[in-house]
């Protein structure tokens, strides 16, 4: 059975591009499943109306019309389809989506594919997909595809902009198979460059003893997305030795993962392990886009577009008064794991971030703070990338998951 793209768009604007690449994807011995997303009459009759787009978010179509306030009508088509489009994906209306649009058209289709599983295939074409896409992408899985030239308009470029997007998707649907692998129990572990020996050591301990690690680079979204997936059940346990994000939260660095960050096992029960990896910096670009009140700090040049700073003794009560308020939220299975000798590549004696008394602070907050009656805590006498530290983490990880289902 020849295979269904979902097409949203505003049909009443950019009718006539809509209708080129719904002819283009046909000839391509595929179906198309239209979804109406302007405010006005379409130029075709689609599959979904904007009325039903509408209903699903509980407003009607024609008063919104009458009312001509752009952005409304975008919020409520946003929220309509963001309702809607999962549930005709259940009904299996269709088996991956495409939309065009320029700033509106982008707020309003997104949303809806932001709520379809991750896998699904996705494609957006935008005016704004070179710029800061995490509004529109947030943690799922869609492919941004920057349309160069306004969405409105057949012309040389246009076209073989949509051709693309068309074959790519297309591609995605017609070349799709099961790629079987022998199914292990996941475990979810963040990591950052400073950590990466850490989580290798960690990685290749818990799959020689049957698990799956699907690795989170802590660089905020990163962070997000392995909350959303806690929050969906994948996983068997976190080993969540890298909590950078909150120093950016905290601090306010451009690798923020919001306020919500560590919350997700603790409130699902999920066994974790969490330490407090590369802690000892917050993230910036490059060094002329540091806020000024951090002048004169100790700053190290990862590279041209990431600048670190190291964190002070003040900043680390904060960040641990943080994370102990989200650890909390735990009932068990959870323990943290402190390692002596240091965060991070950068914090050991000699290298510029070395601050015994920074993470001293750290670590006396985090024991004044959590509830032991909750949480382990547990000092090592390593540096996070030893291998012995690395190890032990993942070995107290398995522990807490053997424990967990031995209460089952």
């Amino acid at each position: 059975m020849a295979k269904s793209i979902a097409l949203i768009g505003t049909f009443d604007t950019k009718g006539k591009e809509f209708l080129f690449v719904k002819e283009l994807i046909e000839s391509l011995g595929l179906n198309v499943f239209t979804i109406h997303s302007g405010v006005f009459e379409p130029q075709f009759t689609p599959n979904v109306s904007n009325e039903e787009v509408a209903l699903a978010a509980g407003e009607n179509m024609a008063k919104i019309a009458e009312q001509k306030d752009r952005a409304y009508a975008t919020e409520v088509l946003a929220k309509g389809m963001e309702i809607l489009l999962p549930k005709l994906y259940a009904e299996e209306k269709f088996d991956g989506v495409l939309s065009f649009g320029g700033t509106g058209g982008t707020s309003i289709a997104t949303p809806g594919m932001r709520a379809l599983p991750i896998g699904v295939p996705k494609v957006m074409v935008s005016t704004v997909a070179s710029g800061n896409v995490q509004p529109y992408v947030g943690t799922s899985d869609i492919v941004m595809m920057p349309s160069i030239v306004d969405v409105a308009g057949l012309n040389r470029i246009s076209t073989k902009i949509f051709k693309n997007a068309v074959f790519a998707i297309s591609g995605m649907l017609q070349n799709e198979r099961e790629i079987e692998l022998e199914p292990k129990p996941l475990i979810a572990a963040t990591m950052f460059g400073l950590t990466t020996p850490c989580i290798n050591y960690a990685k290749e301990y818990l799959e020689k003893r049957g698990y799956e690690v699907l690795i989170f680079h802590a660089t905020g979204v990163g962070g997000k997305t392995m909350e959303r997936l806690i929050e969906n059940g994948f996983f068997e346990g976190v080993l969540d030795l890298t909590t950078t994000e909150w120093a950016d939260e905290t601090v306010g660095g451009i690798l923020a993962a919001g306020p919500h960050r560590l919350e997700a096992a603790a409130k699902h029960g999920t066994p974790q392990v969490i330490s407090v990896g590369a802690m000892d910096m917050v993230n910036f670009g490059p060094k002329e886009t540091v806020p000024e009140k951090f002048s004169g700090r100790n700053f190290y040049l990862h590279n041209p577009t990431v600048t670190l700073m190291r964190t002070t003794v003040e900043e680390n009560k904060k960040i641990a008064e943080n994370m102990a308020e989200r650890i909390n939220y735990a009932n068990g299975s959870t323990a943290i794991m402190f390692p002596l000798k240091g965060f991070s590549g950068l914090d050991l004696e000699g290298q510029q971030f070395y601050g015994p008394k920074e993470n001293q602070m750290l670590m006396d907050t985090l024991k004044e703070k959590i509830d032991s009656q909750k949480v382990e805590f547990i000092e090592e006498n390593y540096h996070i990338n030893d291998k012995e530290f690395a190890e032990s983490a993942a070995e107290k990880l398995l522990q807490l998951i053997e424990n967990k289902k031995g209460d089952i």
